[in-house]
C-alpha cells in the first residue's frame, strides 16, 4: 500500500490559486496546504506515468497488479526480476502459448531451466497418397525439469506452469528430476 512521501510537495500548490481576498487568510491557506498533501503523490503519479507501464521501472507493487492485467501464471512468490521478466514478456509468450516452444519459455521463465519436452504428434509430407500418420496414436506430453536441487523445486509449481501452458487437448505428466553429472567429476 501506497502513502504519502515525507517531504514530497505539489508542483501546482493552490494556495496561490485562491483569489486574492484567501491570499492573507491564515484558515484558507493552511486548509488548502492539507489539500497539496494529499494532491503531491497524484500530479507525481500522473508526471511519471509511463514509468508506471514500463516493467524495468515501475514500482515493485505495481509490477504484481500488471502481472494480472497480462495474465502471467506467476504465484506472487517470485524474484522481482523473474516478475518484471514475466509482464514484459507476455505478450510474446501468448502469441506462442500452447506450442513445444512456448510451453518450454514459460517453464524457463518460472525456474530458470529449459525443461525436456517429450511430446506424441508430429509434423511430415509425404509424396503419395496413404502415408503412415507421424507420432504416437496416443496423445500425451511429458515435460521433464532436471536440477541440481530437485527438493528446491515445487513440483506442484511445475504441474501449474504446464497446464496454463500446454496444449489444451493433450493430457500431461510434468516431473522434476535430478542433473546427471558428467561422467568423469
Amino acid at each position: 500500500m501506497r502513502g504519502t512521501p515525507a517531504g514530497m510537495v505539489s508542483p501546482h500548490p493552490l494556495g496561490g490559486q485562491l483569489p486574492a481576498v484567501y491570499a492573507d487568510d491564515d484558515f484558507a491557506q493552511r486548509f488548502v496546504e492539507g489539500l497539496d498533501v494529499v494532491l503531491a503523490p497524484l500530479f507525481n503519479v500522473l508526471d511519471c506515468l509511463e514509468s508506471y507501464f514500463t516493467p524495468a521501472l515501475a514500482p515493485e507493487d505495481f509490477v504484481d497488479w500488471l502481472t494480472t492485467w497480462v495474465g502471467t501464471e506467476l504465484d506472487g512468490t517470485e524474484p522481482l526480476a523473474t516478475r518484471r521478466r514475466a509482464v514484459a514478456t507476455a505478450v510474446s509468450l501468448h502469441r506462442v502459448r500452447g506450442t513445444r516452444r512456448g510451453l518450454s519459455d514459460a517453464v524457463q521463465l518460472v525456474f530458470g531451466v529449459r525443461p525436456e519436452i517429450i511430446e506424441s504428434g508430429g509434423a511430415t509430407w509425404s509424396a503419395r497418397p496413404l502415408g503412415a500418420f507421424p507420432g504416437s496414436p496416443h496423445p500425451g506430453l511429458r515435460v521433464t525439469l532436471r536440477v541440481r536441487d530437485p527438493a528446491a523445486v515445487d513440483p506442484h509449481r511445475l504441474h501449474a506452469v504446464v497446464a496454463a501452458a500446454r496444449p489444451a487437448h493433450l493430457p500431461f505428466a510434468a516431473e522434476v528430476t535430478h542433473l546427471p553429472t558428467p561422467e568423469g567429476t
